[in-house]
């Protein structure tokens, strides 16, 4: 995820400079794989290229998540937006939004009228552009900005193109084609899903790409804005069949909290509205058929110290739970708190565990050496092996090894190959076998003895035991370690 330095400095004006704020975030936070010095339109900025894990995708691929983490790390202060978005007072709406997939955990809606389409302001193409993103007009332009600012993806569709003012979320029929936007037709398959109207026009196939049928256009006035939440292994398998990669897509498969679909409905209206001041909103349609569960979590100091190796002590654990802003009660070490919704990754006590040791810094936690309280025992058989390995090497002998099983035996193997149903009795049967290929290949290399020797084991009635065998001259000699 690319994130801009000016973009930050919106929410946490007080962060460490560009310079020493790379640091931080790869020792605390996740690793930053490049810093990109720019200067756009005569503004200095700073781009840093950070990977971000799987277990925090869910919150931190957004420049809020990214600077509410920094907050919380550096205990600086975080200026929440919410209070300059200003929305006009909306209106009653007839729009219909049906759920009909259990893979739709929220779907929200909002009819905007009498806007218009233009170029964005300033500040909105600076922004994309500084983490390498088009601007295309003010509306699409205010669906990415929300995505890259709090995480939400969001769609728009052209109302006209919409009929009857019903969308439907829906399994895909088998077959069923839509053209996508920027071009290109992909052919969907049963299990996939949705957003269509009431006459099987799919718009946009959902939480993955849009489509072109509702696509807006210049003449384009009236719009459906839409924010909502798809289950993420559905997405990923959609995506993935399809071959369609989209920063939507990335966010979605890693399990977006439903919450936040109402946040970013919050931040695209008032962004439309303070790009087209004419615009006349109707009331939002929500359908949030199951709401998400408030969750808790239970963790004791003394045992985060044990997975640590740290000793961590109650103040400090308090001290990291009231910069996290996470409601919280404690007695005795033992602590409780509430997940937050956006947290998706906080779900045992392991988890909280990370979590603290990575804000008070795993350099803090020290090796040591184990101490071990015991002598080792000696293995005699393999002192015996080395032993007898190295006088026959040091004899001028080379080691071979034969085949474990043979046509006779006393021990008989199920399953085997026909010719060979036995586990062999002795080591000088095979070692015949070897002198005697080996004497005949030795003029070819020059030798004028062959010395060879085996060790291994031979298997009776009595059970196994190991043995070495060499030769001297044609004579095999076989004995017990």
């Amino acid at each position: 995820m690319k994130i801009s330095y000016n973009w930050l400095r919106w929410y946490i004006p007080e962060v460490s400079k560009a310079d020493k704020l790379t640091d931080v975030i790869t020792y605390h936070i996740a690793e930053v794989e490049t810093v990109e010095h720019r200067v756009l339109n005569t503004e200095e900025d700073w781009i840093f290229d950070i990977k971000i894990l799987p277990n925090r995708a869910h919150d931190l691929l957004s420049h809020q998540g990214m600077a509410r983490e920094l907050a919380s790390l550096l205990n600086i202060k975080f200026i929440d937006p919410t209070p300059k978005y200003k929305i006009p007072k909306s209106y009653p709406t007839k729009l219909v939004k049906r759920i009909e997939t259990p893979k739709c955990r929220r779907y929200m809606g909002r009819i905007v009228r009498n806007i218009k389409i233009g170029p964005s302001p300033k500040w909105v193409v600076q922004h994309l552009e500084s983490i390498g993103q088009r601007s295309i007009n003010n509306i699409v332009d205010a669906t990415n900005i929300v995505m890259f600012d709090c995480g939400q993806p969001a769609h728009v569709f052209d109302l006209s193109k919409v009929k009857d003012l019903k969308l439907q979320v829906r399994d895909a029929k088998h077959g069923e084609k839509m053209t996508l936007l920027g071009g290109g037709e992909k052919v969907l398959k049963k299990g996939m899903m949705v957003i269509a109207d009431d006459y099987d026009h799919v718009l946009d196939i959902a939480g993955v790409k849009g489509g072109r049928h509702a696509e807006l256009t210049e003449d384009t006035k009236d719009i459906i804005l839409e924010c909502a939440n798809f289950d993420p292994v559905s997405i990923r398998k959609t995506a993935q069949a399809l071959n369609i990669v989209t920063d939507a897509k990335k966010r979605f498969e890693n399990d977006l909290s439903p919450e936040l679909a109402s946040y970013g409905m919050q931040e695209l209206s008032a962004l439309i509205y303070e790009m087209c001041p004419e615009a006349e909103f109707e009331d939002v349609v929500d359908v949030y058929p199951k709401k998400q569960e408030e969750r808790k979590l239970s963790f004791s100091t003394e045992k985060i110290s044990k997975i640590l190796g740290l000793k961590v002590s109650v103040s400090e654990v308090k001290d990291i739970l009231k910069r996290y802003h996470l409601e919280f009660t404690e007695d005795k070490g033992i602590f409780e708190i509430k997940v937050p919704a956006m947290r998706q990754d906080l779900a045992i006590e392991e988890d909280m565990a990370e979590e603290i040791g990575r804000i008070l810094g795993y350099d803090k936690v020290k090796s040591t050496i184990p101490k071990i309280d015991f002598k080792p025992k000696v293995n005699e058989t393999h002192v015996k092996i080395s032993s007898a390995r190295s006088k026959l090497l040091d004899k001028g002998y080379s080691e071979v090894m034969t085949y474990t099983f043979s046509d006779s035996g006393e021990v008989e193997v199920e399953m085997s190959a026909s010719d060979k149903k036995f586990l062999r009795t002795n080591l000088t049967d095979g070692l015949k076998d070897s002198l005697k290929l080996n004497q005949i290949n030795s003029p070819l290399l020059g030798m004028k003895e062959v010395k060879i020797f085996e060790i291994g084991t031979i298997f009776t009635n009595k059970g196994e035991e190991m043995r070495v065998a060499y030769n001297e001259g044609s004579k095999i000699i076989e004995k017990t370690i």
